[in-house]
């Protein structure tokens, strides 16, 4: 019993910062400021999160979790590789769109002044997208959708950036340039880098 409340309570941490990081000001969360919102006391915190590190390590294993599980799933219903690249940019861009404060950890704004290690495990997470977006290209490719000399690490890390870029501009607008809008129009033009 007393471990599912304390599953509960690290889950009610972890959904509280996410709130608190979906303020357009992007104020720095202290532990001070969360124990507060939650009516606890800082050393409560730390019974369930040894470090405030760690309560952004859970955000981060959140984020793997979720977008990994829903790529996986795009790969495994999707047999066409182009299909597969569109599928995981509509994703990134709506889950980003649906969960603002985790935008903010994705680009990095609330891991400015905390630990380094942090924003490793950010870069190492856009690193895996990267690598599924090339292992769809190179599926696109073998397919025949790609030109046989098309440059797949260029065009993976493109859509990178482009999905990057437009978690940013969501971010740095106070979340008014919402991810989603006008994608279609922008998958179109992308898409016509793909075609043979």
């Amino acid at each position: 019993m007393a471990t599912k409340q304390t599953g509960e309570r690290k889950l009610q941490i972890l959904q509280t910062i996410a709130e608190m990081l979906e303020q357009p000001k992007g104020e720095k969360i202290t532990t001070a400021a969360l124990a507060g919102r939650l009516q606890l006391s800082e050393a409560a915190l730390y019974r369930h999160f040894p470090s405030k590190m760690m309560m952004y390590q859970g955000l981060i294993d959140f984020i793997e979790q979720t977008v990994f599980g829903l790529i996986n799933k795009i790969a495994t219903e999707e047999q066409d590789g182009l299909r597969q690249v569109e599928g995981i940019l509509a994703l990134l861009l709506g889950f980003s769109q649906k969960n603002r404060g985790m935008t903010r950890v994705l680009i990095g704004d609330a891991l400015v002044n905390e630990d380094e290690r942090l924003q490793l495990r950010i870069n190492q997470f856009l690193d895996r997208v990267e690598a599924t977006l090339k292992q769809s290209l190179r599926i696109a490719s073998t397919q025949g959708r790609l030109a046989a000399d098309a440059d797949i690490g260029a065009h993976a890390n493109l859509l990178l950036c482009y999905v990057v870029g437009r978690w940013q501009q969501f971010g740095k607008s106070g979340y008014k340039r919402l991810p989603m809008e006008q994608w279609p129009q922008q998958w179109a033009i992308l898409g016509i880098g793909f075609a043979n």
